[in-house]
């Protein structure tokens, strides 16, 4: 684990905190909060297929919070950013020469 996924997460539950039950139904609250702890723990995203569907999951959740009108699009492109950014760095493929 990286200082930068730290602070990622960290950044995550300062969120949840901020805007808690006014802005994030306990369920969604819950969401988050196990998809920034299963890409904080992962080792490598490409072989993890809990830590891809939560991933997958927040994003949606993200965008379904944009399109209900409870929430702006820059505030759930940064947490979605942030919760992203709790898990490794994604597997490059090899550039060929």
């Amino acid at each position: 684990m990286s200082p930068e996924r730290s602070y990622a997460y960290r950044r995550v539950l300062e969120t949840l905190q901020e805007l808690g039950p006014s802005k994030l139904q306990h369920a969604e609250q819950e969401q988050i909060r196990v998809a920034a702890d299963s890409l904080l723990f992962c080792g490598e995203l490409a072989g993890d297929l809990a830590a891809q569907e939560a991933l997958i999951d927040s994003r949606l959740l993200c965008d379904r919070l944009c399109e209900s009108g409870r929430w702006e699009q820059v505030t759930a492109d940064r947490l979605a950013e942030d919760i992203r950014a709790c898990g490794p760095e994604p597997v490059r493929e090899p550039v060929a020469a």
